[in-house]
């Protein structure tokens, strides 16, 4: 509750301590000043914001190749929003070359995070971890995504909802190459279940380890 202003004229200002995500406000008087008229003004400020979009046509992808010694390599941390009208494609994907890989993927309108720690070939069905989170995801509203992993130790996070697991595998840690793909699969890859759609929509602000990816394509 926030106490308003005794006269006609002051103006009584309240920064909140933590920021906050909204698609409506609504405020609900609760009391008059006995002094004074019924009358209520209020103006809501925001938060500076920086939006870095880029589309996707179901046919193209955006490749990120990266130096690991400029990178951290105890910890990787992706981020990003997304916005479709489409129920399947795939939003990012990552493998290395003993068949680890990583790969996000919208299926019938549900988010689908998987991960292979190990060889698919020697241990089909211990290497694999799949977990699932959000429905009508392909709304056309925008769609926030985190995902951590430290080790086989991985925070998966679709709109505030948070999935904690640890990956099945025959290594306790991904063996991935320095190449990082967004809304597709560039080259045929050693996953093979895969439904290889790519993704047709929109991403904003993607972050790799803190690295601003839409903004380096944009500069090249």
């Amino acid at each position: 509750a926030f106490s308003g202003n005794t006269n006609a004229d002051s103006v009584v200002y309240y920064k909140l301590q933590h920021s906050i995500k909204a698609r409506f406000l609504r405020f609900v008087p609760l009391d008059w000043n006995p002094n004074g008229r019924i009358g209520m003004r209020i103006e809501v400020y925001g938060c500076t914001y920086r939006s870095e979009v880029v589309g996707f046509d179901g046919k193209s992808c955006l490749i990120y190749t990266f130096n690991q010694k400029l990178m951290s390599a105890l910890k990787d941390v992706i981020s990003l929003k997304f916005k479709t009208m489409q129920s399947d494609g795939i939003l990012l994907h990552r493998e290395g070359q003993n068949g680890d890989y990583i790969t996000l993927e919208l299926i019938k309108g549900r988010l689908s995070l998987l991960i292979n720690l190990g060889d698919t070939k020697t241990h089909p069905s211990n290497a694999q971890t799949n977990i699932t989170l959000g429905s009508l995801l392909d709304d056309q509203h925008w769609h926030s995504v985190l995902i951590e992993h430290f080790n086989n130790q991985v925070n998966f996070t679709v709109d505030k909802h948070t999935h904690h697991f640890h990956a099945k595998g025959e290594f306790n840690y991904l063996d991935l190459d320095y190449e990082l793909s967004f809304g597709g699969i560039p080259v045929p890859g050693k996953s093979g279940t895969l439904s290889r759609r790519n993704f047709h929509g929109c991403f904003e602000n993607i972050y790799y380890n803190g690295v601003n990816i839409i903004d380096l394509a944009r500069r090249h």
